[in-house]
């Protein structure tokens, strides 16, 4: 016999756990199927900004926007803007009235988790594809050779959603932006310097066609990405298995940055990851397939200059759980209402990042991106 879900959600990143963790609210049941081999498989990643009106939305549906306020990162707001001699161009404090509060992504995740039955999630399940089985219904298998059926399937598996073909044919594309990722901790004791330069939350320091971006994390220490405008192949000519080689070579980028720039990578702790940046097609739609949708990264990949993928992922799982709640009996009525609220918000969002991107790394960024906030905040 095969194993049949009314409602199945593959991925528990934040967007597919807040689908479930609403369904549950109004008391609907999802399975929910990811490849990481348990919760604590891989670290989560840095902080996250939450805004107030779309990731907060959505922990608002989900009963969670309380305890979710006792898990941010007090002070994390701050925001400095450099430019490559290191100058500042934008200094400000946070001082505890901003709308979009800072949290670790692991706090948040275990946050949503920890809300749900157990075994709500079926961790080490990696997802090989999917095909239609006719009336909305579908089966699903697995890389270890089982499948299941599903009445409802959600793709909320990111960038490279295996749920993603039975919509649509799109796939990211590289946005012409390179990251390598780097951790400096226990960063007021080891690293005083690098400390001061981002400050208690973000950093922005720029130039043209690169820059390095920081947050503080709760723990104490630096998460920090170098950026660069670079052919997709640039990536492929570093060994990041030898980190004082590809150190060198990141750093090559920056010869003419202050010393206190280009030792957030210089001084780094641990290995450096490289990261190319995607998008999906800004605009990216589908037309209505019977009983499949998409959220989060899955549905509009785009890169990460306007803080919104996280949010975004969190309100489409929310609005989907809501749309499903509202329309009892009747998926398609529940498809159609998410999807056209789902299309024209994605397409703003996108927009924004590509645009903000293009911005970043210019020769004025610094100056640019502070009149950017200083309007934002005044």
């Amino acid at each position: 016999m095969t194993t049949h879900h009314p409602i199945t959600v593959v991925g528990a990143g934040l967007g597919g756990l807040a689908l479930a963790r609403v369904l549950h609210v109004h008391g609907i049941e999802a399975a929910l199927y990811d490849l990481d081999a348990s919760p604590t498989a891989r670290v989560q990643g840095g902080m996250l900004d939450i805004h107030e009106d779309s990731g907060q939305q959505a922990l608002r549906a989900a009963g969670l926007h309380e305890e979710f306020l006792t898990l941010v990162h007090r002070g994390g707001e701050a925001v400095r803007i450099l430019d490559k001699d290191a100058t500042v161009v934008f200094d400000e404090a946070d001082d505890g009235t901003g709308d979009r509060p800072e949290i670790d992504r692991g706090d948040l995740r275990d946050l949503l988790l920890g809300s749900l039955p157990e075994g709500t999630v079926r961790w080490g399940a990696k997802v090989a594809g999917a095909r239609a089985l006719g009336d909305g219904r579908h089966e699903v298998a697995l890389a270890d050779g089982t499948a299941f059926t599903t009445d409802l399937l959600v793709g909320a598996d990111g960038a490279w959603s295996k749920v993603r073909p039975l919509v649509s044919d799109a796939r990211p594309v590289y946005t012409g932006v390179s990251f390598v990722e780097a951790d400096l901790r226990d960063a007021e004791l080891r690293h005083p310097v690098s400390a001061e330069v981002v400050g208690g939350g973000m950093l922005f320091a720029l130039g043209e066609g690169r820059g390095f971006l920081a947050h503080r994390e709760t723990d104490g220490s630096l998460h920090v990405y170098a950026a660069l405008e670079s052919p997709e192949e640039w990536l492929d000519g570093i060994d990041f298995t030898d980190t004082e080689a590809a150190r060198a070579r990141v750093l090559e980028h920056f010869a003419d940055w202050d010393k206190s720039l280009r030792a957030l990578i210089a001084d780094a702790d641990g290995a450096l990851v490289p990261r190319r940046i995607h998008a999906l097609p800004v605009g990216h739609r589908w037309q209505r397939v019977p009983g499949v949708t998409l959220l989060g990264d899955a549905a509009h990949l785009m890169s990460p200059f306007a803080g919104e993928g996280a949010n975004l992922a969190l309100l489409d799982g929310a609005e989907l759980g809501l749309a499903l709640a509202a329309h009892p009996g009747d998926t398609e009525a529940a498809l159609t209402a998410y999807e056209e609220k789902l299309f024209p918000r994605s397409e703003r969002s996108a927009t924004e990042s590509a645009n903000q991107g293009a911005a970043l790394f210019t020769t004025d960024a610094p100056r640019q991106l502070a009149t950017l906030f200083t309007a934002h905040h005044g």
